[in-house]
């Protein structure tokens, strides 16, 4: 029988981008929420990725696959790069949405 319980707020987030701007506000915003930012993703319970980093499409094939919800980000002006990501099975936002839907997410 499934739980009636909702899903537990993440308390661990992986986080992959190349962008070292983005990985410290996404990071600063992890730590507000009181989540911890890993940097195995095995350990985590939600995962955010840059769709332009080296090899993002394979690690978020991987995580979803593995029942991780992954957030995943972009630019706005390829559209096709997101809508890969979601048909993957991810949330795909771009980057001028990235910090805030990760703040709803860990606030769930």
């Amino acid at each position: 029988m499934p739980s009636s319980r909702p899903p537990s707020r993440p308390n661990h987030v992986f986080l992959l981008t190349r962008d070292l701007l983005f990985r410290g506000k996404l990071g600063a915003v992890c730590t507000a929420a009181g989540a911890e930012v890993v940097r195995d993703d095995a350990a985590c319970e939600l995962a955010v990725i840059e769709l332009d980093a080296p090899g993002a499409a394979d690690r978020l094939r991987g995580l979803v696959g593995r029942g991780v919800p992954v957030l995943a980000f972009g630019s706005h002006v390829n559209a096709e790069q997101l809508r890969a990501a979601r048909d993957a099975g991810a949330q795909a936002v771009p980057n001028s949405q990235v910090e805030t839907r990760l703040r709803v997410l860990l606030a769930t």
